[in-house]
């Protein structure tokens, strides 16, 4: 058996532990080589006439039932994928810095999938009809892994009984928010032994304060966006203290603020800053060139409600990307790294998100995230835990061989599709090849039956 085989081969193995039963071993191997093998779609039927030509529709059955209707644990899978990454990249990729909170759409066209709703779509860049899921991941400079995926499900569908049957949500799933259900990720990475001390999100996580509030009650350190109209209060200045007692009823002690000491927003903060303290700051090199911006970092304290609280909050960095040429300041983010951290210390860990832009872009163009068809949410969850265990092998693979392009490494010999295969629902089912045609072919010597190399993973198991 070729290497690279056997290496899959124990990546199987290693994963069949985690997925309950002997006959899901065969319907896992299939699902992951077809995930990895080139293809426009690698939803399940496509997959199933990649990998098992001759057998197309048995093929297809077992993988169908395997994504949608066994009933094997994704945390356990995730956590056995995880375990494997780390211990590879600690040979070849080193240990995570951070945690990776972010969530990602699929636009779909119906309302019949789990969780669909009009909302904000990433992938599109604005409200539109899809399905929002939140994910964390394990980070560094040199690589990134999922280790938690889990549908946003919309407060409409929380309540909609109907909608929930058809789609088999678990009675106990009730409604999060994207925050919430990324605390609940963080919880399960943090009992699991495997959480860096620093968390990294955007401004979709950042601007909720509660969110900021459970990290630090963690020990988790955080680089986080948020937008421009924070509120702030600079160094040097505070909410006023709680009003002098008259002497009657209780004793003030909450902090103020009033028309003439208040605190500004992040915006109004950089605007006002000189330009001795915006420094040119390169993080890392791009495909064609360094990336570079201009930055400052000042101290702060927020002031989000902090009326309501009788001692000011503590300090913390507000890092500001301003681009040299640009009208006004682009990003901006708060962080509770320590006091003596550098300037591009922060920034570094701030541009560390674009590795999850990374795992999304190759999960999707690579691993087929995005091209599940079904509509239940085990179906939904069980898709995305293949794609991410799929791009696991190909991580591993990466440590391994860091020096070539290891996309994908299955390879192996079986017949090509039937000339007269065509998926479910097509327009038409061309009539079978007549006897002058297959005269003509085997007088010319011209084959349309071509050998594709694949590797025949759905042999069956135990």
């Amino acid at each position: 058996m070729d290497v690279r085989m056997q290496r899959f081969e124990d990546y199987v193995t290693m994963i069949a532990e985690h997925l309950g039963h002997a006959d899901r071993v065969g319907p896992f191997r299939g699902y992951c080589a077809g995930l990895m093998l080139p293809g426009k779609r690698k939803s399940v039927e496509p997959m199933a006439a990649r990998v098992a030509p001759t057998e197309v529709r048995s093929a297809h059955q077992r993988l169908h039932h395997f994504v949608a209707d066994a009933p094997w644990s994704d945390v356990a899978v995730l956590g056995a994928v995880r375990d494997h990454v780390l211990e590879a990249a600690a040979k070849g990729g080193g240990t995570p810095e951070v945690l990776i909170i972010d969530d990602t759409g699929f636009p779909k066209q119906g309302k019949h999938s789990v969780g669909v709703a009009r909302q904000y779509c990433g992938q599109l860049g604005k409200q539109d009809n899809c399905q929002v899921a939140v994910s964390l991941s394990l980070a560094n400079e040199q690589f990134s892994v999922p280790i938690g995926y889990r549908l946003y499900l919309p407060k409409d569908w929380s309540v909609d009984l109907r909608r929930r049957e058809k789609a088999k949500v678990p009675e106990d799933i009730e409604f999060a928010t994207k925050p919430e259900i990324a605390m609940a990720l963080i919880d399960e990475a943090m009992a699991a032994g495997v959480a860096p001390k620093i968390a990294v999100a955007d401004a979709g996580y950042g601007v909720d304060t509660a969110f900021r509030h459970h990290l630090t009650d963690r020990g988790l350190q955080y680089v986080v966006g948020v937008t421009s109209v924070v509120s702030v209060w600079p160094e040097g200045t505070a909410p006023l203290p709680p009003a002098p007692w008259s002497g009657q009823g209780r004793k003030p002690k909450l902090l103020r603020r009033d028309a003439h000491h208040k605190p500004v927003s992040a915006k109004a903060l950089a605007m006002a800053l000189k330009p001795r303290q915006w420094k040119n700051i390169t993080w890392r090199e791009g495909t064609n060139l360094a990336l570079t911006s201009r930055f400052a970092a000042v101290r702060v304290r927020c002031a989000h409600q902090d009326y309501w609280r009788s001692e000011p909050r503590p300090q913390e960095w507000l890092l500001i990307e301003w681009p040299k040429g640009d009208a006004e300041p682009l990003k901006y983010f708060l962080s509770t790294l320590p006091a003596d951290t550098s300037i591009h210390e922060l920034v570094r860990v701030a541009k560390l998100r674009w590795r999850i832009e990374r795992d999304y872009q190759e999960l999707k163009q690579e691993f087929g995230l995005d091209h599940f068809e079904g509509r239940s949410w085990r179906g939904f969850h069980h898709h995305a835990t293949l794609s991410i265990a799929a791009y696991g092998f190909l991580l591993v693979e990466r440590f391994a061989y860091p020096k070539k392009t290891v996309q994908h490494p299955i390879l192996g010999e079986i017949p090509a599709l039937p000339a007269d295969f065509r998926p479910r629902g097509s327009p038409a089912t061309p009539a079978p090849r007549s006897r002058l045609n297959r005269d003509f072919a085997s007088r010319t010597g011209r084959r349309t039956d071509r050998s594709t190399r694949v590797l025949p993973m759905l042999r069956k198991t135990g």
